[in-house]
């Protein structure tokens, strides 16, 4: 092996620099290592020592599978903000064994158990941990129902959390706010879910929500695009069993309908169930329009009227007779 030796700081921490960036050797070009057993990064090429004594950031223990790396860590769960401390508190076992995997002696247990109730009153102590520890099991429970993604409860959390700080809970309902909480964390995330699906799970109306939606959304200034019909395609498409064509077809029906302003004014949900019924006949995979409409959350007039406007703008090779769904 061989070390720099004769150069000046400047060149040596332009070098090292360069080095740090390419993890290249600074004398041949060969890519760099590091030796964990001596500490050193050296070039697997000429043995040129580049940096020497640095330090090990991992464990100082091994764990040779899942269930001894569990055992051995000790940073605990991450920090979350489902939970109405963020997950940073304190928090006593249920089962009546010590670190050791041993039974607790029956003495102890009585006062392991007073110090488990005591612990649950303490980690809610005022009315606003009340409030996010009600609130964010809610939140929880409708995630749940909609099977929707961890780090959209995150951010819906979150959001609930920006309301709580600014006081926007007062005056209304906390179930209410935790739903339109979440339909603002679906529209930022562009996961196709309508008031309606938000309101089935939730224990409020829909009117409702959507008060909450549009002030909270104001006071918080949360800039979240309009929801477009092509978020709902997928979705609809693969609950009605179609195929990748039937689905190319109906988004080529939105876009020209887009051009055409037929989208303004109208529910996108609406028009991406009139296109997937017109893609369906043109594609030869035909669905009911009492099946388009019960995927969709809309009615059949609603698809009719939308299919409607789409044939006569696009002027689409459909008939608009009743025979079509018989």
């Amino acid at each position: 092996m061989r070390i720099i030796t004769g150069w000046n700081d400047t060149s040596k921490s332009k070098h090292e620099e360069i080095n740090s960036e390419l993890n290249i050797c600074l004398e041949c070009g060969k890519n760099v290592f590091f030796d964990e057993n001596r500490g050193y990064t050296v070039c697997e090429q000429c043995g040129l020592i580049h940096s020497e004594k640095n330090i090990d950031r991992g464990p100082e223990w091994r764990a040779f599978d899942n269930d001894q790396k569990k055992k051995r860590t000790r940073t605990g769960a991450p920090m979350t903000y489902m939970i109405h401390d963020k997950g940073l508190s304190t928090m006593i076992d249920w089962k009546n064994k010590d670190i050791f995997g041993k039974e607790i002696p029956v003495k102890l247990r009585g006062q392991i158990f007073r110090l488990r109730k005591w612990q649950s009153r303490i980690r809610i102590s005022d009315a606003t941990e009340r409030n996010l520890t009600f609130a964010l099991s809610e939140l929880d429970r409708m995630a749940s129902n909609l099977d929707l993604q961890k780090n959209l409860r995150e951010s819906a959390a979150k959001i609930y959390r920006g309301a709580v700080e600014n006081h926007l809970i007062r005056g209304r309902s906390i179930e209410g706010v935790a739903a339109a909480s979440l339909y603002a964390a679906c529209r930022r995330f562009k996961v196709p879910r309508t008031l309606n699906e938000i309101s089935e799970v939730a224990r409020v109306d829909k009117k409702e929500i959507g008060r909450s939606f549009r002030f909270i959304m104001s006071e918080l200034d949360l800039n979240l695009n309009p929801t477009k019909a092509v978020d709902f395609l997928s979705r609809f498409i693969s609950e009605l069993k179609l195929s990748a064509e039937c689905q190319k077809l109906a988004k080529k029906i939105m876009v020209q309908a887009e051009r055409r302003g037929l989208t303004s004014g109208r529910a996108p949900v609406g028009l991406c169930a009139a296109s997937i019924y017109a893609a369906s006949i043109l594609s030869k995979e035909r669905r009911t329009q009492r099946n388009i409409a019960h995927i969709a959350g809309v009615t059949e007039v609603t698809v009719r009227n939308r299919l409607s406007e789409l044939v006569e703008s696009l002027n689409l090779a459909i008939s608009l007779k009743k025979k079509i769904d018989e």
